[in-house]
């Protein structure tokens, strides 16, 4: 599963993971403005690895959000 990868991580290493996701997801859309996209799908795929490496990172601070808490 894709969140296996995320488990074992630590903080800086989900940061750094965040990171490159974030300059991965900003170059598809920079290809898919030019037109030199060729597999649509990666930017759907990289936008849910951030918010799986988010939520991943959130857990480990323990800022979980007052809503669920209640």
């Amino acid at each position: 599963m894709a969140t296996e990868k995320f488990k074992g991580m630590t903080l800086d290493q989900l940061d750094e993971e965040l990171i490159k996701l974030k300059k991965e997801q900003f170059n598809l859309r920079f290809q898919a403005a030019s037109g030199q996209l060729e597999n649509t799908a990666r930017i759907r795929v990289v936008r849910r690895e951030i918010a799986r490496v988010k939520t991943f990172a959130r857990s480990l601070r323990g800022n979980a959000p007052a809503a669920a808490s209640k």
